[in-house]
């Protein structure tokens, strides 16, 4: 499988993998990803070149977002002040699941992230998804605080906002990887 950069004729394919992703959660009890996600803001991450698939070819397995820049409202001045790349939207396919899709996207932006010389891999995670919490704590990251729904740290509303993060760290990820080196981190 190969990591390739999203391009903006995937929009469509990567909201329809969203919502597959929508309907599963749905079923296991959590509102997660409940509200259709815009097009226009997935293009735009797109053209960023921050949003990456797991592809064979033929089939997405899996997507990741990784970018520089922090959700508004999460993490604090003196914590955006450390070099970071921050994970949103890993998705993996329900038929791949079970297959450390997303341990090991995690271990690629993590070796990104190390790479382009930040000091941490943060993400944020919905309040009440605590299977998905639990997940993220058994591949190494750290709570750092839950910032409560409408309660922004740093501006900016706030719907659900669990935080976390690791080192980065290089890492064996067993993917090719089709996408340019990462940017230097400031």
């Amino acid at each position: 499988m190969k990591i390739i950069p999203a391009q903006p004729e995937d929009v469509s394919k990567l909201l329809a993998f969203r919502g597959e992703a929508a309907a599963w959660l749905s079923q296991l009890g959590t509102d997660q990803w409940q509200r259709p996600y815009p097009a226009d803001k997935l293009l735009e991450t797109i053209e960023a070149g921050t949003v990456f698939m797991v592809s064979d070819g033929d089939v997405t397995a899996a997507t990741i977002t990784l970018t520089p820049e922090a959700e508004a409202g999460l993490w604090t001045d003196q914590e955006l002040t450390e070099p970071s790349l921050f994970i949103n939207k890993l998705t993996v396919a329900r038929t791949n699941a079970g297959q450390n899709l997303g341990g090991r996207l995690l271990d690629w932006a993590g070796d990104r992230a190390y790479r382009a010389g930040a000091k941490w891999l943060r993400l944020d995670a919905w309040t009440t998804n605590t299977g998905l919490q639990a997940y993220y704590l058994r591949q190494g990251f750290e709570h750092v605080r839950t910032v409560a729904e409408g309660v922004a740290v740093n501006g900016g509303p706030r719907v659900s906002g669990w935080i976390a993060q690791r080192s980065a760290r290089p890492a064996e990820h067993g993917f090719a990887d089709e996408t340019a080196a990462p940017s230097p981190v400031v």
